[in-house]
């Protein structure tokens, strides 16, 4: 059994973004990275428009991704504080 990553990075919090899960706490939802990588899947291009962003983010932007399709995480809530 492959364990699960650790997602320290990616976080809903209800008033960011609707409880999206975002990184970081940042406004830049796990949604948006990835759109982003389908539409042009380059480092330098993401880091260009996001210099705030660092590997280990995407990192674990893509392992939440893949988690949750194959069924091994469970979509966070945002629960009202």
């Amino acid at each position: 059994m492959t364990p699960v990553p650790t997602l320290d990075r990616i976080t809903v919090t209800p008033t960011i973004l609707g409880g999206k899960p975002c990184v970081r706490g940042m406004r830049l939802s796990v949604e948006r990275v990835l759109a982003i990588l389908a539409e042009n899947p380059s480092w330098t291009d993401l880091q260009q428009d996001y210099p705030e962003l660092e590997v280990e983010d995407v990192r674990q932007v893509l392992a939440f991704a893949a988690g949750l399709v194959a069924g091994r995480i469970r979509m966070p809530t945002a629960s009202a504080a």
